[in-house]
């Protein structure tokens, strides 16, 4: 059982919603419209937040997939 379905909560300043996905410091910080405590390794997205990240990761992330093709 991992920590999202424990519960724990979201990790981006000022949020306290639960957390529903988990992702990597880096692969989270392709996005510079959220903060993050960044003494942590890992970093939890409650859906409002994962939804904000995707889209404003969405260029990057496409870059990033067409450089392993």
């Amino acid at each position: 059982m991992g920590k999202v379905e424990k519960g724990i909560t979201c990790s981006v300043l000022a949020c306290e919603e639960s957390a529903d996905r988990s992702m990597s410091l880096a692969k989270a910080k392709m996005s510079q419209d959220l903060d993050f405590d960044n003494s942590k390794k890992r970093v939890y997205l409650c859906r409002n937040h994962y939804k904000d990240w995707k889209k404003s990761s969405k260029e990057d992330r496409e870059t990033e997939r067409l450089r392993w093709n």
